[in-house]
């Protein structure tokens, strides 16, 4: 169960099984088909530490929830009673997309996933392979310095800037 969890002590373990035994409860007494179906998301989900179980526990219990609220606000007999389970469920349903985003850059160590679709350069172009940085208007590359060359030197960029400007005082208003 702690492999399950993504725990490494008892205690840890011991501690979600009870959070996840009072987010499944149903009236007085906790709903062991809830819990079954809880560990058994949590367990899909594979949390490889202690901070990833916390996560994952939050989000299947934010997804009984809005189930739950999803419930009442479809049996509700009253306008009241489908607003409060309206805006329960908004909440809720918001919460959930944040929680699979925190644990995906949890996961990813904070940095943003970057896909390149498409790329062609062509007769004369420069392409950088490897890790690039942008720092201000000067390209660093960890491959050779020739592949990091800017197209642009510093002063063409200021004098389109300079013309730019003029052009748009003197255009008529």
């Amino acid at each position: 169960m702690a492999d399950t969890l993504g725990v490494t002590d008892r205690e840890a373990m011991h501690g979600i099984i009870r959070q996840l035994v009072k987010a499944s409860m149903s009236g007085e007494s906790p709903d062991e088909v809830n819990l079954s179906f809880m560990i058994s998301m949590v367990r899909s989900i594979k949390p490889r530490d202690s901070l990833e179980a916390m996560l994952v526990a939050q989000m299947v219990s934010i997804h009984v929830m809005a189930m739950r609220c999803a419930y009442r606000l479809a049996n509700a007999s009253d306008a009241a009673q489908r607003d409060s389970a309206g805006r329960i469920l908004s909440r809720l349903a918001r919460t959930f997309p944040a929680q699979i985003e925190a644990l995906n850059r949890y996961r990813s160590h904070g940095e943003p996933a970057i896909t390149v679709q498409n790329v062609s350069v062509g007769d004369g172009g420069k392409a950088i392979v490897g890790n690039v940085t942008q720092h201000a208007r000067v390209i660093v590359s960890d491959k050779s310095p020739a592949s990091a060359a800017q197209n642009a030197p510093k002063a063409a960029r200021s004098r389109r800037k300079r013309d730019s400007a003029e052009a748009r005082r003197e255009a008529p208003a």
